[in-house]
């Protein structure tokens, strides 16, 4: 492809997008995302995109970038600095159910709106289960992680138990530890003495791919 290296990025930053949500950013998105003073700037590299051959636009409709071909290369982006969004790695699956293994070492990356997580995550987290529904955290949603080893009673927190991971609400009091789920249909878990035990991050909030 005969494209600058901002072209390129925006290819692979559309192409992320598409992945972790399932639809196409729009161009004010990409211009916030580069860094664009206005949506004139993104719109040109779109045209130059288009013209190349690399994606397809509909006229009159939003979000519909296509992609036609995938971007060459790593799918870590080298983008531009910008306060407002952030490059998280999506570092494997959590349960939002009974604990399950963590696949740790993924080297996904997926660009996300700072504004969407407090506190400011280190990584992402993909749920699997419906235990914390009424947090709002639903099966196959993508959750900010604040790495951490000190939570306070009353968080959601990422936790280890044997080297399994869940979510959970963190309760502490009368001498014990235990995960509550946010679902009735799931029963608490009560960390037992001598179980390896450790909170691995906060929840600091989520994405919705597919939403």
């Amino acid at each position: 492809m005969d494209l600058t290296d901002t072209q390129r990025a925006i290819h692979a930053f559309i192409a992320e997008r598409i992945e972790a949500e399932g639809f196409a950013p729009s161009q004010a998105e990409i211009a916030r995302a580069f860094g664009f003073k206005g949506v004139r700037a993104a719109q040109y590299h779109l045209e130059a995109l288009e013209a190349a051959g690399v994606v397809e636009r509909s006229p009159g409709r939003a979000r519909s970038l296509r992609l036609l071909q995938l971007p060459d290369g790593p799918r870590q982006l080298d983008l531009p600095a910008n306060d407002d969004t952030l490059q998280l790695p999506v570092l494997g699956q959590v349960a939002a159910g009974v604990p399950i293994g963590a696949d740790i070492g993924s080297d996904r990356m997926v660009l996300m709106d700072r504004a969407l997580f407090s506190p400011t995550p280190d990584y992402l987290l993909k749920v699997k289960g419906d235990s914390m529904r009424d947090e709002g955290i639903f099966d196959g949603d993508l959750i900010g992680v604040h790495r951490t080893s000190e939570a306070r009673n009353g968080q959601v927190v990422i936790a280890r138990i044997d080297d399994e991971i869940t979510v959970k609400l963190l309760k502490i009091g009368q001498g014990r530890v235990r995960l509550l789920p946010r679902n009735p249909d799931y029963a608490p878990i009560e960390v037992q003495p001598g179980q390896d035990f450790a909170i691995e991050g906060l929840y600091c909030g989520l994405v919705r791919p597919n939403a």
